[in-house]
């Protein structure tokens, strides 16, 4: 089974929590916000099977329930032109 993952950047208060756990999944932006390494924050890209339990780690130890996972892709949003 596949999982994706995106963080919802909206909620993400940069605490640093899954860069610790999972620095192979997750990195920060400019603004210390967090996403994710494997598509650049898409969840379009499933995460590799040697890494789900790091993923795992990291989503339970986010204080603010961004990180997101699914079996499915997400559905990659359309920009405003």
């Amino acid at each position: 089974m596949a999982l994706f993952v995106k963080v919802d950047q909206e909620t993400c208060i940069g605490c640093g929590a899954c860069g610790e756990v999972a620095p192979e999944i997750f990195d920060y932006d400019e603004e210390g916000i967090s996403f994710s390494l494997l598509d650049m924050n898409a969840g379009a890209v499933p995460v590799p099977e040697n890494l789900v339990d790091d993923l795992e780690d990291a989503r339970d130890e986010c204080p603010t329930s961004s990180i997101k996972v699914e079996e499915e892709p997400f559905e990659v949003e359309d920009e405003a032109v």
